[in-house]
């Protein structure tokens, strides 16, 4: 009887000791940490995989700024052209050649410009400017070429008359529409304007 009552009170003395705050399981709470940690440090990275784009996961707004950045060089680069081909008497060849090479010149500055202000040596900068603006300016230019030189009088129209800068737009406007799919495919698989983006913060 001695026995069992000792092995009685051996069992009351452990359940009270359960359910007394301070000896509660220390692995119960280590392991409410771990779990409290794991989440903090997982919502660190979702915040922090916020300001990056997967691959395929770039939207259509920045596939379109990319190519908007791409489109403001080649339309200064061959009205540029266009202009100084004109004023030096040339032919619509020679001038739609130095109008291409301008407007590749000036969509890779305004991408240079930037990367070179967040502190990176010119050869790089002038790499990843290669990188990110090769294709797109070439199928730009490729649509907007294509379309002047096809539209029946465009190329002989004369830089005063509104026929010639109507026609410039539409073949601008056509050549965003159809380069904004190939930047944002580009974007997509960490190419194209994509290795531009770890120099902006």
């Amino acid at each position: 009887m001695q026995h069992d009552a000792h092995s009685h009170h051996d069992r009351d003395t452990h359940a009270g000791h359960e359910g007394h705050p301070g000896h509660a399981d220390p692995t119960a709470g280590h392991a409410a940490g771990h779990e409290s940690h794991q989440k903090q440090h997982g919502g660190h990275h979702e915040q922090h995989g916020g300001g990056h784009h997967a691959p395929g996961k770039v939207s259509w707004s920045m596939a379109a700024k990319a190519t908007l950045h791409c489109l403001t060089g080649c339309a200064i680069g061959e009205v540029l052209g266009m202009v100084i081909g004109t004023a030096l008497g040339w032919g619509n060849t020679q001038t739609m050649i130095l109008a291409i090479v301008l407007a590749f010149f000036f969509g890779y500055a305004l991408t240079l410009r930037g990367i070179l202000a967040a502190g990176v040596d010119f050869k790089t900068a002038f790499k990843v400017a290669l990188a990110a603006d090769t294709l797109s300016i070439a199928v730009m230019e490729i649509i907007d070429n294509g379309i002047i030189a096809l539209w029946p009088g465009a190329m002989d129209a004369h830089l005063s008359e509104p026929f010639f800068w109507i026609v410039l737009a539409i073949a601008l406007a056509a050549a965003f529409v159809i380069t904004t799919p190939v930047n944002k495919w580009m974007i997509g698989r960490g190419k194209g304007h994509a290795v531009v983006h770890q120099y902006h913060h």
